[in-house]
């Protein structure tokens, strides 16, 4: 079923090693022209996965890939906070890292027996070279009547290539003189079909809307995704393990 995972990170160029970190907390603070449009246009993942936190009791969270802790000031009613976030230099000076109770560099770190209302990564999944690992462990993660909810881009689309093409990338090119397309590469392992079929694969309830006309002509997607098949996350895990 995963024979193509884990997905092998393309190596950066020097080159691109020398600015890497600059130029990925630059995209996740928007701090040029080109990042700062499209955290705008992101807004619409971010409302997505916290529609379900804007009235009712407070829920249990955990966050994937929280980066900058952005998506906090959407969640209105998400306590506690968790996170998993390996790179601490994205949050540290971050005004959101009083709400968060623990920080996690890997989501295999949570303890035995923790589990959330819900967990929730924006544009995080696209990154992931393990995906179907971090999914199985995210459905035997999840309280009875939880939920996964994902934003993505919608990689592997033209609409989704045409977009960073005439924006960021065309601004990283005159900045830096090198092709945006290298650092995509290598940042975006997965695409958007191999994502909702990884979470298909584990969970038995998966709904899926996009922004844009359709899966294949859109910018980003949500996904959000319930009753996690438990034999399959736990059967996953164990051929993990025994293959380690």
């Amino acid at each position: 079923m995963f024979e193509n995972f884990p997905k092998i990170r393309p190596e950066l160029p020097l080159e691109y090693q020398q600015i890497y970190a600059e130029q990925y907390k630059q995209n996740r603070d928007g701090a040029s022209a080109a990042a700062g449009m499209a955290q705008r246009l992101e807004r619409w993942m971010h409302r997505k996965v916290a529609a379900d936190v804007q009235t009712g009791r407070d829920r249990s969270t955990l966050e994937i890939g929280a980066g900058t802790l952005n998506q906090l000031q959407f969640e209105k009613r998400s306590h506690p906070y968790d996170i998993v976030e390996p790179f601490s230099y994205l949050y540290e000076n971050s005004p959101m890292l009083e709400r968060v109770r623990n920080i996690y560099g890997d989501i295999a770190d949570i303890p035995v027996g923790q589990t959330y209302d819900r967990v929730t990564s924006i544009a995080a999944f696209e990154h992931i070279c393990d995906l179907p690992d971090v999914v199985a462990r995210c459905g035997l993660l999840l309280k009875p009547g939880g939920t996964l909810r994902v934003g993505i881009p919608s990689e592997g689309t033209i609409l989704w290539w045409l977009g960073y093409t005439m924006t960021t990338g065309l601004e990283f090119k005159r900045k830096h003189g090198l092709s945006y397309e290298v650092l995509m590469r290598h940042e975006h392992v997965n695409t958007a079909k191999e994502i909702e079929e990884v979470l298909r694969y584990f969970f038995r309830d998966v709904r899926q809307s996009s922004f844009g006309v359709s899966r294949s002509l859109s910018v980003y997607q949500f996904i959000v995704s319930g009753q996690p098949d438990a034999v399959r996350c736990n059967d996953h895990l164990t051929h993990l393990d025994r293959g380690r």
